[in-house]
Parts: structure tokens; C-alpha cells; sequence
């Protein structure tokens, strides 16, 4: 009988520790997967925050350029009102430009009809047909180009009866346009002159243009007031002073008719005024 006790108490014993043994394996497997589920918590955790800190950043940039935008709408509202107020001054500035620039021209076209009424009025007054004479206009001014064969004598500047004849006619269209300024100008060609007080070809067509205006002046009763005596020399021909024929061309004495500077402008100032009404 005791031995049948023990031999129990022995076998309990060792179904006793199977049983604990098994326990055992089985609570440290869940203890193996609960860890396992904490380290993946733990990093997907990580991650979270590390998403969050990213989202916070982005968010705080995001109010940071809400606000920016919102002032800006408002500096844009500014300025685009300050804009349309510049473009509005700009185009109120082009169109009186645009208005100035039309009574300008409406003025140069009152001024180009006036030459050529006086360029018409010039050729049948003075009423010869020779090539040596030319009349035209050249940069809105009358021209009368004289060859200096009908004028003077080679080296001289003493003026020749036919010449006179010529100035009588230009003289009395001067006398018609008491308003006009006329500028007598003369040419030499290139071949250097020197002749007792003359000391070059400055001196000979100064002395030309000055004697011309005096028969103007003195003969024919031009209003010196109106007279501008210009000599020029040999510095602007017309041609290369390399032949007989071109320094002949370029020896020519020319009588400029034109308006006054100062009435050129008030005319204009006129013409604005009468447009603008004040």
C-alpha cells in the first residue's frame, strides 16, 4: 500500500512539473509576441510623431502664407487702385500730347502754306527763267540761289548792273513780308584768295554777302531790321571743288526768306491757345 502511495505521489509529481513546464513555454511565447507588438507599436508610434512634428511645421507655414496672401490682397487692392489712378494720369498725358503734337502740326502745315504762297509770289515777281537763278524751299524756308557770275567779277565783290536788276525783284517781295527775316549768304569755292585787305575767302564772301544787303538796304529801301549778312567761305559746297564746272557751282550767293523764330512760335502759341479756348 505504500508503495502504491509513493509510486502516485511520484507520478503526480511528474505530470505536476509537465504541466507547469508547458505553462511556462506557452506564456513566454505570448511574452515573446507581446514584445514583438510593442516594438511595432513603438516604431509606427515614432513615426507618428516624427509625421506630426512635419504636419505642424506645414501647417504653421501654411498660416504664415495665409497671412502673407491676406496682406497682400490688401497691397494689391492698393495698388492696383494706385495703378489705374497712374494709367488714368498717363493716358489724360498722351492725350494732351496727342493735342499738342496736332496744333503743332496743323501750325507747320499754316507755316509750309505761307512759304509756298511766298516761294509763287517770289518766281512771278521775279519772273526770269535762267538756270543760273534757283528758287525753292529747303527745310521750310524760301531760298533764292544766285550764281556769283551774275553778281560779281571773278575775285571781286562789287556788285554788277544785271545783278541789281535781279535784287530790285527779290526786294520787292522782302518789302511784301515786312514779318519776315532775310538772310543773305554767300559762297566761295576752294581756291585761296588773297587780295590787298582781304585775307581769304571769309573775308571775300562776308564782303559779298555785306554788299548785297546794302543794295538791298540802300537801293531797294529792305528794312535792315529784316537783313542777316552771312559769309561762308569754301566750307559748304555743293560739289568737290575738283573742276572748273563744280567750284563755279560752288560760288553762288543765296537769299534765305523766312519767318521770324520768335513769330514761328507764337503762331503756334496761338493756334494752342485758340484750340485749348484759354
Amino acid at each position: 500500500m505504500k508503495r502504491l502511495i509513493l509510486f502516485v505521489s511520484i507520478a503526480a509529481m511528474t505530470l505536476g512539473s509537465c504541466g507547469t513546464k508547458k505553462k511556462i513555454a506557452e506564456l513566454e511565447a505570448k511574452n515573446k509576441e507581446c514584445q514583438d507588438l510593442l516594438n511595432s507599436t513603438t516604431v509606427k508610434l515614432n513615426l507618428c510623431l516624427s509625421e506630426k512634428d512635419i504636419i505642424s511645421n506645414q501647417l504653421a507655414d501654411l498660416k504664415k502664407t495665409n497671412s502673407d496672401l491676406i496682406s497682400n490682397v490688401g497691397n494689391i487692392t492698393l495698388l492696383s487702385a494706385k495703378g489705374a489712378e497712374n494709367l488714368e494720369k498717363s493716358l489724360e498725358s498722351l492725350k494732351e500730347k496727342d493735342l499738342k503734337i496736332s496744333r503743332l502740326q496743323d501750325a507747320l502745315t499754316r507755316k509750309d502754306s505761307v512759304t509756298l504762297a511766298l516761294v509763287t509770289s517770289l518766281k512771278g515777281a521775279v519772273g526770269i527763267s535762267d538756270p543760273d537763278i534757283e528758287i525753292n524751299v529747303e527745310k521750310g524756308v524760301v531760298m533764292i540761289s544766285i550764281a556769283d557770275k551774275l553778281l560779281f567779277k571773278s575775285g571781286s565783290y562789287e556788285i554788277s548792273d544785271r545783278a541789281k536788276e535781279i535784287l530790285g525783284k527779290v526786294a520787292k517781295v522782302v518789302n511784301d513780308k515786312p514779318d519776315f527775316e532775310c538772310m543773305v549768304e554767300s559762297h566761295t569755292d576752294n581756291v585761296p584768295y588773297r587780295n590787298g585787305v582781304l585775307l581769304d575767302n571769309w573775308d571775300l564772301s562776308a564782303k559779298r554777302a555785306t554788299a548785297v544787303v546794302r543794295v538791298l538796304t540802300n537801293d531797294h529801301k529792305v528794312n535792315p531790321k529784316q537783313m542777316i549778312a552771312a559769309g561762308r567761305g569754301e566750307f559748304q559746297p555743293l560739289v568737290a571743288n575738283n573742276t572748273v564746272e563744280n567750284r563755279a557751282a560752288n560760288r553762288r550767293t543765296r537769299i534765305i526768306v523766312m519767318p521770324k523764330i520768335d513769330q514761328f512760335y507764337d503762331m503756334i502759341e496761338k493756334e494752342m491757345k485758340k484750340q485749348t479756348g484759354k
